[in-house]
């Protein structure tokens, strides 16, 4: 049954979990039967019915025993069978699916290729899921996934991803939940089909019979009457009996016991409680009461709460003895739920007021031995956030309030936060909160309040990840208010303080330099400073540090394929924009910003090949980032590729374009390509609104230092009847070998025209056939449809024109030779007949969806979709995906 039996990889193996820290592997384990464990023949048989249902729900009551039951009919299983017992922890979406990924992996169930889990515990990518719900759906055999405790899910979001994968997957899928609650799925659809298998509470009690047998199991020998009496006072709860038989067997007389056993005490589980405590010694009982506070806790642990050193023997004793408590392997323990639940609440009663300092000292020593996020937990739930955010900071691990790494558990923890938590790291906690919200004012101050504290402090070696967090946090304030100065000093002063760092906390938490890195990258980009940007960002995409990396990474290379659009290299831009995005959605990541501005890129290109649909398709998808996002680069990045797509979209948008061109952002310092992109914009504009003069002055202030908005604003020149300003432009380019296709081409075309209005009608052949070359390769199309009627004659000439033809002019057999004209459509080519499945098929091509996604989308085989595929590249007379959504967009069929 999967890797029950050792033979599969153990989790470690797969790395982290989406909250940076190993995959427990008792999640995954199938709970053990004890020696006293009653297999229900009559229940087997009905669990038996899950194997030809989709869903099935073993429902009851705490103590039901619903759990054992369902992990003995597993167990018996010859069918792949994935286990993992869900935590309150998992409620955000990411961390949910995350568990389950590893679950169906931990036991074989998925091959070794299969796409990685999430990596964002507050979302999960919709492509993650489709992918999953298709990777099930083609095995030849089902899995099994049994959710146990799934009661304690209670987010709608991951229940309807839940039905999603259940719905897609097929036959390959058997879902099992074992809960006390109704699931949040729509069980009377699945009960209207015959397609559920369901065991309530009533079917879970225990028959007289069974408790019978369950009670001989414990050594008693009772009379058939005293074990239905005890059925009729229990009504047949597993717990209760259990609870009862260990009870009784410490009695002189059982049957006596289980006569004045009375029923209608408080509640049954406090009267059990009471009991199973009564043989304890003081010292047993105030050890479990107080380790009651604790999801999980070793000897060590143990002592701290009770301020002994005796907890190693006395929990090894409770264990042997059967007490409700588990082993969780390494001297950890855990109490059994119901059991820790009602201890705490005798703890309330006992000794009132106490949880919060037993929460104190659990948070002291966790943070003692180095485990971050429980000693969060205490420190929050005790009230000092003070000692929370200390240890956040301390740790180095401020940056998982930004890369999706618990930030918004780390969020919601901090919410509570109060003005009595006063400390430097509090303040850096309310900084990066805010900071990350784009509260810029709020978080400013709180840094200032760090800033100052710094500054009256002596420069000891104890505040060294206090100064390193407050570089990280001064970098995005540099990076959103677009002041380079502020972005050097950060950097200039993070690389001092590393000095006074261990290299091994400095390596645990790689996301703080990343990010770092990264803003500052950001910073140089906006100020012009392109080989400054691209050293500090170049390392960071080449990073491999796994989840906790992946936000950094995704941003630096979406701000590297920026860098190479800027420097006209289409195809570099492209590529790297791809990278950048899929590598999100491959984590899993719903929102990510990098992905963002790659998809800004990508429509920029699009407007550069005249893509124009796939162009407004990429912006609109980027409409979240309004001016909230308050970051310099994507709302410049926003701005270049929406004006020129509205310069560029039939030419009746001039003043839109114009509009457009303005980043919606202020920034305390000026960006030398944003502001050339947009004079350039506003200059089109005019030009293209018949007033040629105004067009030239707002040329004013563009140079050669941007070489793309250096030839553009060059063939406006030529265009106002300029050629000799024009001229001067171009001269000033400072290409540096660092340019690429776009500068060339646009530089090849305007010096064309210039030869062409003056005559030299030869020169300007051999300039267009050389920008023809490097556009072609590139599919530069948008210089060749911008540039005005001068280009048609040459255009032609037939040796120019089978440079052209088949990317930016028709072929010949089909367009009979027609040049394109400026203005016109990008669906150049002659239109095929598509069907409705290969047009479905091409639409989510379009939107960067693997074969499985799709099949899964269109409820269909890969085969299928394979299939459609195929005949759509025959009829498109390509051979790869990308060529084949261009040449539909291109003939107007997406």
């Amino acid at each position: 049954m999967g890797s029950s039996d050792g033979t599969g990889r153990s989790p470690a193996d797969a790395g982290t979990d989406p909250l940076g820290g190993p995959y427990l592997r008792t999640r995954f384990a199938l709970p053990a039967r004890p020696a006293t464990f009653l297999r229900r023949q009559r229940l087997v048989v009905h669990l038996n019915q899950a194997l030809r249902t989709p869903l099935t729900v073993v429902n009851g009551a705490a103590g039901a025993g619903k759990t054992l039951l369902t992990a003995d009919w597993a167990a018996g299983l010859r069918l792949p069978v994935a286990w993992l017992t869900v935590e309150a922890g998992d409620h955000p979406p990411g961390v949910f699916w995350a568990y389950v990924f590893e679950s169906l992996r931990v036991y074989g169930a998925r091959a070794g290729g299969a796409p990685g889990a999430p990596a964002d515990p507050s979302g999960v990518g919709h492509g993650l899921l489709a992918s999953l719900a298709a990777e099930l759906n083609a095995l030849d055999r089902p899995v099994v996934l049994v959710l146990d405790e799934y009661d304690r899910m209670t987010n709608p979001v991951v229940a309807e991803q839940l039905e999603f994968v259940l719905n897609h997957a097929g036959p390959g899928l058997r879902l099992v939940l074992v809960t006390r609650t109704e699931p949040l799925l729509p069980l009377h659809r699945y009960r209207a089909s015959d397609e559920l298998t369901e065991i309530r509470g009533s079917e879970l009690s225990f028959t007289p019979k069974e408790a019978d047998a369950l009670l001989r199991l414990h050594g008693l020998q009772l009379p058939e009457r005293a074990a239905s009496a005890l059925v009729d006072r229990t009504r047949g709860w597993a717990a209760g009996l259990r609870l009862c038989a260990l009870a009784a067997r410490e009695s002189a007389d059982p049957e006596q016991y289980l006569k004045e056993f009375e029923a209608d005490h408080s509640t049954v589980a406090d009267f059990l409680l009471a009991e199973v405590l009564k043989g304890r010694t003081q010292e047993e009982q105030d050890l479990l009461l107080r380790v009651s506070v604790l999801d999980r806790f070793c000897p060590g642990l143990a002592d701290s709460l009770t301020l002994r050193t005796d907890a190693e023997g006395l929990l090894a004793g409770l264990h042997r003895e059967n007490a409700f408590i588990e082993r969780l392997g390494h001297s950890w323990y855990r109490l059994h739920p119901l059991f820790r639940q009602i201890l705490r609440a005798h703890l309330r009663e006992r000794i009132p007021g106490v949880e919060p300092e037993l929460h104190l000292r659990a948070a002291r020593w966790l943070r003692r031995s180095g485990f971050l996020p429980e000693t969060l937990a205490h420190a929050a739930a005790g009230g000092d956030f003070d000692l929370a955010a200390g240890a956040l900071v301390d740790d180095l691990a401020i940056g998982q309030l930004f890369t999706g790494l618990r930030s918004d558990a780390l969020a919601q923890l901090f919410a509570d936060m109060g003005p009595e938590a006063g400390s430097p790291a509090s303040n850096l906690v309310r900084a990066a909160g805010a900071l990350a919200r784009r509260d810029l004012d709020h978080g400013l101050n709180r840094l200032r309040q760090v800033q100052n504290h710094l500054s009256d402090a002596e420069d000891s070696p104890g505040l060294a990840a206090t100064r390193l967090s407050c570089t990280l946090l001064e970098a995005l304030a540099a990076r959103l208010t677009g002041c380079p100065s502020r972005a050097e000093q950060a950097a200039a002063t993070a690389e001092e303080v590393r000095r006074n760092l261990p290299d091994r906390l400095l390596d645990e938490h790689p996301e703080l330099t990343s990010l770092l890195m990264v803003h500052v990258g950001s910073v140089r980009l906006w100020e012009g400073h392109f080989d400054d940007a691209r050293a500090v960002l170049t390392p960071v995409a080449g990073a491999r540090g796994g989840p906790a990396t992946v936000v950094p990474r995704v941003e630096s290379l979406a701000h590297l394929a920026l860098l190479d659009y800027l420097n006209g290299w289409l195809g570099r831009a492209e590529r790297r924009a791809l990278t950048a995005v899929s590598e999100a959605q491959r984590a899993g990541l719903p929102r990510p910003p990098g992905a963002g501005l790659g998809r800004l890129v990508l429509a920029a290109v699009a407007v550069d090949r005249q893509e124009l649909g796939r162009a407004r398709a990429l912006l609109d998808e980027t409409d979240r980032l309004s001016a909230r996002e308050h970051d310099p680069v994507p709302m410049a990045g926003r701005a270049l590729a929406a004006s020129r797509l509205l310069l560029d979209d039939g030419g009746t948008h001039p003043h839109a374009a114009a509009e457009a061109a303005e980043p919606a952002v202020s920034a305390e310092a000026s960006s030398p390509w944003a502001e050339s992109y947009a004079a350039v914009a506003r200059s089109a504009a005019c030009l293209a609104d018949g007033r040629p003069g105004e067009a030239v002055r707002l040329l004013h202030g563009v140079s050669g230092d941007q070489p793309v908005c250096a030839v553009e604003a060059a063939a406006i020149q030529v265009a106002a009847g300029r050629p000799r300003a024009a001229a001067e432009l171009l001269g000033a380019v400072r290409a540096e070998g660092r340019t690429g296709p776009a500068v060339s081409v646009g530089a090849g075309l305007v010096r064309a025209r210039v030869a062409q209005e003056s005559g030299d009608t030869v020169t300007a052949r051999k300039l267009v056939a050389r920008a023809l070359l490097d556009a072609r390769r590139e599919r530069l199309r948008r210089p060749f449809l911008q540039a005005g009627d001068w280009i048609e004659p040459l255009l032609a000439v037939p040796p120019l024109h089978e440079l052209a033809e088949g990317w930016l002019l028709p072929g010949r057999e089909e367009g009979h030779g027609e040049p394109v004209r400026t203005g016109a459509s990008p669906a150049l080519l002659v239109p095929v007949e598509l069907s409705a499945r290969e047009r479905d098929v091409l639409r989510r091509l379009a939107r960067l969806m693997s074969t499985e996604e799709i099949a899964a989308d269109l409820y269909v085989s890969v085969n299928t979709v394979k299939t459609h595929l195929k005949s759509a590249y025959r009829k498109l007379a390509v051979n790869r995906r990308g060529d084949a959504v261009r040449r539909a967009r291109d003939l107007g069929l997406l």
